[in-house]
């Protein structure tokens, strides 16, 4: 586990929201379901939100709609999630509570600049996983739109090419996940998040040096 100050400082991270992000096949759904339900909050996946607001999968939005009306309705769903709003089809959020809670992003959701920016200074949680395990999990997965192909190993290589170093950016913690149980993962995010909450800026500050752990 890495930890560093929020957007890449040292410092405190805010608490809600937890928000979970990483390659097709990380496990946010999964690992963010168990660590909601070890926090006490919801669970929202922006992907769901996505779904909900077009009232179709999202394979079928890339095949029918194409990838920016998907970019534009997930645009929509962060800014909605961050706050614990929801999103509609005119691409609108509705207010939220602010209590937002553990959130999983879509793993393309942080190549939009909007959202980087909505991002900054957050508990944002990357699930590192090596390429060797993502291929595993998502390598021959027709069920991931732009895994889509003649070569979805090449496909998923190019997607981590742009997106690793957003992740690595973004991240206030980062986790590694391979070989590791979903519920392990919640159990290290929990803990590290519960130290932050009980301890304000002196729990955050200690491990938030640039390079520690890594």
């Amino acid at each position: 586990m890495t930890a560093r100050g929020p957007g890449g400082q040292p410092g405190a991270a805010p608490f809600p929201p937890v928000v979970l992000i990483g390659a097709p096949g990380a496990g946010k759904s999964t690992v963010g379901t168990m660590l909601a339900a070890r926090l006490g909050v919801p669970f929202t996946d922006t992907d769901a939100m996505v779904e909900a607001a077009a009232g179709k999968p999202v394979s079928d939005i890339f095949i029918t709609d194409g990838e920016p009306e998907f970019r534009r309705l997930e645009r929509t769903a962060v800014a909605a999630a961050l706050t614990g709003g929801s999103a509609q089809r005119d691409g609108t959020a509705t207010a939220g509570t602010g209590i937002a809670g553990v959130v999983g992003l879509g793993g393309g959701a942080v190549m939009d600049e909007q959202a980087q920016a909505q991002l900054a200074g957050r508990a944002v949680v990357y699930l590192q996983t090596g390429f060797a395990e993502l291929a595993k999990r998502v390598g021959l997965d027709r069920a991931r739109p732009l895994l889509i192909g003649t070569n979805p190993r090449a496909q998923l290589k190019s997607l981590l090419d742009q997106r690793l170093p957003v992740y690595d950016r973004l991240a206030w913690l980062t986790v590694s996940t391979d070989g590791r149980e979903p519920d392990e993962i919640a159990a290290e995010i929990a803990g590290r998040a519960a130290t932050v909450m009980a301890g304000g800026a002196a729990a955050g500050s200690a491990p938030g040096a640039q390079g520690a752990g890594r």
